[in-house]
């Protein structure tokens, strides 16, 4: 077979294709001064934007989530002013017979709240299916960071089983608590009042059960919070206009269990 034959024809097209536009004249662009006053005053409302949204981050997200964590840290063991063996004694003396498995189940609440708002609302921040790829992504980030912290950390829970901090269960509380605060504040602040007070409740039971110290809980909030505002502060800044589609597979936890994975494409 002669290649040259194949190749010359597309070859020869593309230079007729060049002489022609070649041959044309293509007629200057001219922009007016408003036109261009209206360009740069754009671009210094995005750059006022993005300043806006670093500081937003830092203060609804990095402040609050690294006093949580540090709360957490200077509380281990026996350290700090009220540490968590004193939080543990405290909760055996006034709760000696405390014992459930609400804390098992009790976070899930605020996503059963998510999607119920989502059908009688129209008030919620993203659609649903955003808002879906949202919490993936947030629960994700929350088990990035949680379960190679356990590992590292390698502290004994209460009841004598290991990998205590940070609190897995408060940190995913916390992690929808959050969601579910950023999606309908504007509809009512009631909803975030209520969605915080479970996951509070999630971590006070996990504490009450012996489940966890106070150290576990607090470092656990604070990770929930962070990873929340850090995937929300990421999808603005690069897909709040863009499609958002989010992929589970099955896959192996850090601490040798089975869980589900997540990739998210922007």
């Amino acid at each position: 077979m002669n290649l040259r034959k194949y190749v010359a024809v597309p070859l020869l097209s593309l230079s007729l294709l060049g002489n022609v536009q070649a041959q044309q004249v293509t007629p200057p662009v001219e922009l007016s001064s408003s036109s261009v006053s209206i360009l740069t005053r754009t671009d210094s409302l995005h750059k006022i934007e993005q300043k806006r949204s670093n500081r937003q981050f830092l203060k609804k997200a990095v402040l609050p989530s690294a006093v949580l964590v540090a709360a957490g840290i200077y509380t281990i063991k026996d350290n700090g002013f009220y540490s968590s063996y004193d939080a543990k004694n405290d909760a055996r003396t006034e709760f000696p017979r405390f014992s459930t498995k609400v804390d098992d189940y009790l976070f899930f609440v605020p996503i059963v709240g998510l999607y119920g708002f989502n059908l009688f609302s129209s008030q919620n921040k993203h659609d649903i299916r955003r808002q879906t790829g949202l919490l993936l992504a947030s629960g994700a980030l929350t088990t990035a960071i949680v379960y190679p912290t356990k590992i590292l950390s390698n502290q004994t829970r209460p009841n004598g089983l290991p990998r205590a901090f940070p609190s897995g269960h408060t940190a995913y509380a916390f992690t929808i608590a959050t969601i579910a605060d950023k999606e309908f504040r504007d509809k009512s602040p009631w909803i975030s009042v209520g969605s915080y007070t479970i996951a509070s409740a999630t971590g006070v039971m996990r504490v009450l059960n012996n489940e966890h110290w106070m150290s576990d809980v607090l470092a656990g909030a604070g990770i929930g919070i962070l990873s929340v505002n850090t995937v929300y502060w990421l999808h603005d800044k690069f897909a709040r206009n863009k499609g958002l589609n989010a992929t589970l597979a099955p896959t192996v936890l850090p601490n040798g269990e089975m869980g589900m994975g997540l990739a998210v494409k922007f």
